[in-house]
């Protein structure tokens, strides 16, 4: 989680909502560093989340990613969930709970859903939480 915490941080720097993500094999290998790049890549699809599912399939030549888990800053989104489960990780580990749009327990329980195709993708909340929401509240406080 620390290092998708620096990765938020960068992405707070560049004026981006600050979520990292950070995605390792199962050897713990790191696969992918990510941040959020929407504003810069002009891209709504450009969330941590996402970019590290694609740095990280090509990094081993896939994009099934079987095996990997992610860790990110900020419960994922519904869009994001929906990547993680075509993505085949094995799970995920979040830090901030996203009672706006988070889809994995906040909002709605994607992940847990029966309809997802493959295995179950398993899902940890809550890790350094504290520091991961504090980054975001302060981000959107600068913002106001």
């Amino acid at each position: 989680m620390g290092r998708a915490i620096a990765q938020a941080r960068l992405a707070a720097a560049e004026e981006e909502v600050p979520v990292g993500a950070v995605i390792a094999d199962a050897s713990g290998r790191i696969l992918a560093e990510c941040r959020n790049a929407c504003a810069a890549l002009n891209d709504v699809t450009a969330h941590a989340e996402i970019l590290a599912l694609r740095e990280a399939g090509r990094a081993v030549g896939n994009y099934r990613l079987n095996g990997c888990v992610l860790v990110v800053t900020l419960e994922p989104c519904a869009m994001c969930a929906a990547a993680i489960v075509q993505a085949r990780l094995a799970g995920i580990v979040y830090g901030a709970a996203d009672a706006l749009a988070g889809a994995v327990v906040s909002r709605a329980e994607y992940l847990d859903a029966p309809a997802c195709p493959g295995e179950p993708v398993w899902h940890m909340g809550g890790v350094m939480s504290l520091e991961c929401a504090t980054l975001l509240r302060d981000f959107f406080a600068r913002r106001r």
